[in-house]
Formats: structure tokens, sequence, C-alpha cells
């Protein structure tokens, strides 16, 4: 006879009650099914035969209005298992226990079986489910108050897609300092509680697991969640201690406190997808006092850079819009408004660290301390050193993570130089570039606006003196929309040197003109700076 099973359910060979005071019989000719669901207004596992509709014995995992209830599922052998249930009514003193033997076909389906019921008792509690005493959540979560549905919507599915999980599953350098950071720490893991905040395929929470962890608790908004399942439940010397969480951090109800956060909330810049406030999120919702995150902290390097060629670069797109007459339509009132926006692209890219002009300075985010509304605003005052005589032509950034573990500290970091990421750099090109000289001061400010769209605007400000003259640069930028260059750094040869393309730009555009094509307006000393008296 072939069974179909449904999603949820199981067949098993047999099962008995060991202790009731009323025996449920099922037909040893027909199937009896195991189905997990919520029927009840509360997590609840029902067996049953569909012949005998309505005698169905039925094992509530988590409480309800109606009554308080705790159970647990032992194995007795590789393919036989019993279920304990004792429940106790909220108008009485005495409440009474109930157990059940369950044989397997095989140790896979109980394997399978006992994933499943860990994961439905502990099954988490989003907006309109069943929470933990019964009640229902109609509020608007914090995470829904804070972005864009439009947004989370796009976010979640990008995701939910397993090639972008590969994508950064391939990212050697992260992945691999993400394990060293965790194995090579297996005494702050063995024996505790591990939350995996935006678990993604499920890596790191597999990696907990590697290094001993009682037991992890895998949180994941996006329909990701349901690989991970498949991914952890095939890895079956981890997976009875992994249960996979569909739902945000903000929403979701855990049994217990976690002794140890681990997650990857790193976005481009550091705080791109404003993920960082999940993070701290769940640290406040989960973490016992004085608990372990990995990471602990977040740095954001910022140094001022020269490169004629990606300046040349975005200026050049606007070429188009210089245009007087595109079949017979004059293109140049949008000229400028074409020009701004190029250069309100951050440039994500790898550079080669020579481009840097000055010493790099750091803004340093503790995650174990730092207060979720504080991510809502970065306001990073800058002062460099410059150590040549060039142009400037914006901002660079990059940023490292602390792993703190008890025996081996670790940082991964997206550096210019170091083992190129999937993060690459990231660049503020202002549209009016700077003249220094060496030794002059560079200031400014660096400031960061959260939106609704899962990332930040940014405003960048850049001064320096000439004479007694000040120069002063500035440009908005949102990091929601930026030029992904992602070109690996190219090496420059003798005649290529940053210091010497002010002079080679200078032959380029007299050759654009005899040419006869229509060159960008080139900034001079006296162009392409605010000069303001001292």
């Amino acid at each position: 006879m072939e069974v179909t099973v449904k999603e949820n359910e199981f067949v098993v060979l047999s099962i008995s009650e060991v202790s009731s005071s009323s025996s449920t019989s099922f037909s040893k000719s027909e199937p009896v099914f195991a189905r997990f669901g919520s029927g009840s207004g509360a997590p609840e596992l029902r067996f049953g035969q569909e012949s005998q509709s309505g005698a169905d014995i039925v094992i509530n995992l988590r409480a309800s209005q109606a009554f308080k209830c705790e159970s647990a599922l032992f194995r007795l052998g590789s393919a036989e298992s019993l279920c304990i249930s004792e429940v106790f009514e909220d108008n009485k003193e005495t409440g009474y226990s109930r157990g059940i033997s369950i044989q397997f076909k095989n140790e896979e389906e109980s394997r399978a079986f006992h994933c499943a019921f860990e994961q439905w008792k502990t099954e988490m509690v989003v907006q309109g489910s069943p929470l933990p005493n019964g009640a229902v959540s109609t509020s608007t979560s914090k995470f829904d108050e804070k972005i864009e549905a439009s947004s989370a919507k796009m976010y979640f599915h990008y995701y939910g897609q397993l090639l972008h999980q590969q994508n950064m599953l391939q990212d050697f350098v992260r992945t691999g300092t993400y394990y060293a950071a965790v194995i090579e720490n297996r005494a702050d893991f063995l024996g505790r509680v591990v939350v995996d905040v935006g678990a993604g395929s499920g890596i790191l929470s597999l990696f907990a697991a590697q290094a001993g962890a009682k037991h992890v608790y895998a949180i994941e908004a996006s329909e990701m969640a349901e690989y991970a399942k498949k991914l952890i439940a095939g890895n079956p010397l981890l997976n009875e201690r992994i249960t996979v969480i569909k739902g945000k951090v903000e929403e979701v109800e855990l049994p217990v406190k976690a002794d140890i956060l681990i997650s990857e909330p790193m976005g481009t810049l550091l705080v791109n997808e404003r993920m960082l406030e999940s993070y701290v999120i769940a640290r406040d919702r989960f973490l016992v006092p004085n608990g372990k995150m990995f990471p602990a902290v977040g740095r954001i390097h910022m140094a001022p850079f020269s490169d004629e060629y990606l300046y040349m670069e975005i200026a050049n797109k606007a070429i188009f819009w210089q245009q007087q007459s595109y079949f017979g339509v004059d293109l140049t009132p949008l000229q400028r408004s074409a020009y701004e926006g190029y250069f309100s692209q951050p440039v994500v890219d790898a550079f080669d660290p020579r481009l840097l002009v000055a010493p790099a300075i750091s803004h340093v985010i503790n995650f174990t301390s730092i207060k979720e509304e504080d991510l809502y605003e970065i306001e990073i005052p800058l002062k460099f050193a410059c150590s040549v005589s060039t142009r400037i032509h914006g901002l660079a950034c990059w940023f490292d993570v602390l792993f703190n573990g008890s025996t081996v500290p670790r940082w991964l970091t997206t550096a210019p130089g170091a083992p190129t990421t999937h993060w690459y750099q990231l660049r503020c090109v202002l549209s009016q570039p700077l003249y220094v000289m060496p030794g002059q001061e560079i200031t400014g400010h660096f400031r960061l606006v959260a939106h609704k769209a899962q990332s930040y605007t940014i405003y960048l400000t850049l001064s320096a003196t000439v004479g007694d003259m000040l120069q002063t640069s500035s440009g908005k930028l949102d990091l929601k929309e930026p030029y992904y260059r992602m070109s690996q750094p190219q090496a420059y040869s003798s005649a290529q040197e940053p210091n010497q393309l002010l002079q080679t730009q200078d032959v380029l555009t007299q050759s654009w003109v005899e040419d006869g094509l229509v060159p960008v307006q080139q900034p001079s000393p006296n162009h392409g700076a605010e000069l303001h008296s001292l």
C-alpha cells in the first residue's frame, strides 16, 4: 500500500500508550501517522489513522491558555523512542503524565522525527502566531517599524537564494576566519547554548556544534531557513543539537537564554543592511549577562585617497548628457543632475593601498555595549596629515571585526592589500577634489544616517588649507546604491604612480580636444573646490 506523506507528517510502524487510564487502539493493517501542527492554539503532536477520525492521541508540545505542559522525547533504541508529556490544568493543582512508545521503520526516520520534535517544541513565535503563554502577538515588530516593507521583501528574497549563500560561503577569508575563530576557541562553546543570528545556510551553527555547543538555535527570517534545515539534517552527528527557527530576532521567542551569540551581521562599510541593529537586539533579548559575542567589536577605518583614473571614470559617465542634439533632443538640462548622481554612488572595489595619501583613522563599534539607537546616526570627525603633494579625490573606507575568544582572539579584515573578501572596500568620491601639500592637515566629518531602505545616507565633508585659503568639498552618497566596480587592485608601473597621475591627466584632456571629442570640464587649482578666506 502506497502512503503519501505530507509536510510535518511522519509514518510510524506502531505506537502504544505506556501509561494511560484509557488506551486508544489503532489498526495494525493501516499506517499510523504522527503529525506536527498547531490546531489547538499551541504546537502539538497528533497520532492517528485516517479511518479513525476523532480517535487521535494528542501530545501538547508547549503551553496554551488552558494548561501548562512539559514534553520530552527520549531515544530507547535506534528506531524506538518514548514521548513523555506532563500536563497541569490551570484550575487544578495536580496534573497527569502520558507516555507514548513509538516504533519507527529505521534509524533515519527516527532521527528526522527527533529533529522535527525539537523544531516544533521551540517553534518560534512570529506575528499572529501563538506565544508560549497562549497570547497572540498582533503588534507591529520593531523591525517593521524601522524598515520599509518593500526593502525587507527584497532583502529576504535575496538571502533566501542558494546562489547568494554560495557567494558568501566561497569567500574563504570570511568562512575560514569564522571557522578558525570558533574551533580555536572550543572552550567558549563547549557545553554552551548558542544563538546564531541571521543563520542563513546554517554554516555558523554547524561550526558551533562542531566546537561542542550544547545546543544551537539558528534564527533565520528568509526562506533560506528551509535549506538550513536540510543541510543540518544531512549532518547527523550534529543535527540533534541544532534547531532552525524561521523568524526575525525582533519577534521570536526562545526557551532558554544564550551563553554565546554568533552572527555575520556585517554589510558594506560594516553597517549596510542595518543587521548590526538586529545583532544588538538579539544581545539584549537572548544573551546572558557577560555572555560572549562572535564578533564582539567592529572598526571602520578611513583615509583620504588620490585616484585620477577612478575620478575620470565617474566624471566621464556624464558626457552622454552633454549632447545638444541627441536625435534632435538637447540633453544638457540633465547633465548636472547626472553628474551629481554618479558621484552620489559609493564605489565598491578592491584598490591598491598606495592610493592612500595619509595614515588611516578608526571608529570603534563595541557590539557588546552599544545601544541599538546609537546605530541610527553615526558621526565621525576626520583629521589627517597628508604625506604627499597630490589631489585628494575622496575618502576610502574598510572595516574589520574582532572575535574575542578566550583562547585565540582573531580579526577578520577587509583592508586594502589584505586578501580580498566579498565585501571589498568602499570609496566615497568627491565631485570636487582638493589640492594638498606634504604635511598639510585635512579635516572634515563623516556622517552616516540610517534610512528605511536598510541602509545609510553618507554625508562627507573634507577641508584643507592652501596658503591663506580654505578648500572645502562635500558630498552626499547613498550606501544603498553603490557602484559595484569590484576590480582587483592594479599594480602601478613607475609611469603610473598615483602622484604622477595629475600631470598625465592634462595630456589626456588635450588629446580629447584634438580628436574632436567632448571633454569633461577639468578642475583647476582655482576650480573644483570652494575657497574661503580665513
